[in-house]
């Protein structure tokens, strides 16, 4: 299994529940990238209020730092919705393999509505559509569909790193 893996995607798509599914699985450590955001971060995105680039390269490098500081096998579920914030963890953590989970806007946006008490409104659902940015072909990881329940795709997460010698 690879040492440090991200779980990453869109609000919604599940990487917390699948992240933490996924490292009991595997008996790896579980970092849930939420709450290594400053406060100030937290408060911008509970008024509805993206962050900017600025506001988030502090948090990946944390991010990146938390994977390379570990001596276990580290999951942590992180947006990582573009290339550049991927590239970020990698300067801390090179070998990171990232699982970008996908799921469809009706899906999403029913999942952000039942979930109550999370800083994160529904309504910038539509800005991290926007600025998710797909693996490219030079990056190691996989996309996955999140949907049929966290077993069912957390078994897919398995059987994709399994063929894609990741594991």
């Amino acid at each position: 299994m690879p040492q440090s893996i991200v779980v990453m995607g869109v609000s919604g798509a599940g990487k917390s529940s699948v992240g933490q599914a996924l490292a009991t699985q595997l008996g790896a450590q579980f970092i849930d990238g939420d709450t290594l955001h400053p406060e100030a971060n937290v408060k911008k995105m509970a008024s509805g209020v993206p962050l900017t680039d600025e506001d988030r390269w502090p948090w990946l490098h944390l991010v990146g730092t938390q994977l390379s500081a570990s001596d276990n096998a580290t999951i942590v579920a992180c947006s990582a919705l573009k290339r550049s914030y991927r590239d970020a963890i990698r300067t801390a953590a090179p070998a990171t393999t990232f699982i970008l989970l996908q799921a469809g806007r009706t899906a999403l946006q029913d999942r952000l509505t039942q979930r109550p008490g999370h800083f994160m409104p529904a309504s910038l659902l539509t800005s991290q559509l926007e600025t998710l940015e797909e693996l490219q072909d030079d990056e190691s990881g996989v996309m996955i569909e999140s949907t049929g329940g966290i077993d069912t795709t957390v078994e897919r997460i398995r059987k994709l790193l399994e063929r894609s010698a990741l594991v």
